[in-house]
């Protein structure tokens, strides 16, 4: 069934269980995104331009590399076409639904754009109901949390689902060899041990990592802790 099925099925496949095909848009690194990052685009309402940057302030925390058109534009270029730039490029769209967020162009356009796109889309309910095709997205609720809260429980949501899973397991293995502080390469070793997609690859790169970066090597129980995980996936056939 599957050799007979057409391209555009197979690849919707490939996306749903979070296989990357190839770049939406070949030849295009724009400047704005963090290199190793997952690309989010907050789409926002300019009245809520604080919120959405305090919001990419606290998902850069978590290995996100976020777009917010107010922050991200510099002002020597034309700003629509770096908006449709970052719209071809992010892999995720977040949408911070405030009130008014169905009356203005831009919010729905990029909407549009991205579902034009089939990403993966989740919008953050505030005082706005989830209206037309937005209400297929999925959810958090926003209401009386703090930015690094809402962070928090995205960067989860992202671990855990099967279209984000795989980059989110490189991008936390990257993040554990740029481990900063003893407290740090223990915070993310213990990422590490929850992950449930892991390549051979990772464990080549976190045992160098071991050697290379004082504050893995020299932090207790840590080094200890990777050979056990590289057994332990060893043990399952990787």
């Amino acid at each position: 069934m599957i050799g007979g099925s057409p391209d555009e099925t197979l690849l919707a496949l490939a996306h749903h269980v979070g296989f990357t095909i190839d770049s939406p848009a070949p030849g295009l690194d724009p400047p704005f995104w963090k290199e190793g990052h997952l690309r989010v685009f907050i789409t926002h309402l300019t009245a809520h331009q604080k919120y959405a940057g305090e919001l990419k302030d606290s998902l850069d925390n978590f290995g996100f590399s976020s777009f917010v058109a107010h922050t991200a534009i510099h002002p020597t270029k034309e700003w629509q076409n770096e908006i449709e730039t970052a719209l071809a490029t992010c892999e995720v769209m977040i949408a911070l639904l405030h009130k008014g967020f169905n009356e203005s162009e831009w919010t729905d356009q990029e909407v549009g754009f991205a579902m034009g796109r089939g990403l993966l889309a989740f919008y953050v309910l505030f005082d706005q109901k989830p209206y037309g095709f937005i209400s297929r997205f999925q959810a958090f609720n926003g209401n009386g949390k703090s930015t690094d809260e809402l962070a928090q429980e995205i960067f989860d949501v992202f671990r855990s689902h099967k279209q984000t899973q795989r980059r989110m397991s490189e991008i936390l293995v990257s993040r554990f060899e740029n481990s900063h502080s003893f407290q740090n390469a223990k915070e993310n070793m213990k990422l590490l041990e929850e992950l449930d997609q892991w390549n051979k690859r990772y464990s080549e790169r976190i045992s160098k990592a071991v050697e290379s970066n004082s504050q893995i090597s020299g932090s207790w129980g840590v080094p200890a802790r990777v050979k056990t995980l590289i057994k332990g996936w060893e043990a399952k056939g990787v």
